[in-house]
């Protein structure tokens, strides 16, 4: 006897997506297991992963109503996929991009890049003061920030820079909740306090980057 997996096209579409969305994560993972053994060129898996990020914020986003939260997602279907979840929700760039030597960088992509650190800091800042305390919300400002302090490598900022290390924190909390989920007004006085000490921390490290 045939069994049917949906009733409309509809929910064949949504059944679809969510056999993409693991195949997305599954693929993840072996591609970071496959450079961290050096079976793949920096080249490649920048290459490859940075496709695969666009390709999961699109479709994390298309199915936010559905599909709230990822890290839930990947238990109910029994996924062991931690390196794909760190790099998916929490890094949000290559470990290439993250780990890249300063010294590729020229001074003036130096330049554009705490720029862009600091206007990343001061949004986060200024969204929550407005009270945007959503996840969906957050989420967002906080992984552009992520993205922006990796870009910068261990030029400029130590390695354990505390901004790198609050931020990953804090998206690997807000990744356990749910998309529509909102800070309490004690989590999100935590946040932008955690905010301002690492940019107080961050403009502090400036005068002692390279030139």
């Amino acid at each position: 006897m045939e069994v049917k997996l949906w009733n409309d096209k509809r929910e064949r579409e949504m059944l679809d997506s969510f056999a993409d969305l693991y195949a997305i994560i599954k693929t993840t993972e072996k591609l970071e297991k496959a450079y961290v053994r050096d079976l793949v060129s920096s080249a490649e898996y920048e290459a490859e992963c940075l496709k695969l990020i666009a390709q999961f914020k699109t479709l994390s986003f298309s199915l936010r109503d559905a599909v709230p939260s990822i890290d839930r997602f990947a238990d109910a279907y029994k996924m062991d996929c931690p390196a794909a979840l760190n790099r998916l929700l929490v890094s949000g760039v290559p470990a290439t991009v993250e780990h890249r030597a300063s010294s590729a960088s020229t001074a003036a992509s130096s330049a554009a890049a705490v720029a862009e650190c600091v206007q990343h800091f001061i949004t986060a800042m200024d969204s929550l003061k407005l009270n945007m305390v959503a996840v969906d919300q957050v989420h967002p400002l906080l992984s552009d920030l992520s993205s922006s302090l990796a870009k910068l490598g261990g030029g400029i900022l130590p390695p354990d820079f505390e901004g790198r290390v609050k931020v990953r924190e804090w998206l690997a909390r807000l990744a356990k909740m749910g998309a529509a989920d909102e800070l309490t007004e004690q989590q999100a006085r935590q946040l932008h306090f955690d905010l301002e000490s690492s940019y107080n921390a961050f403009m502090a490290a400036l005068p002692n980057a390279g030139s």
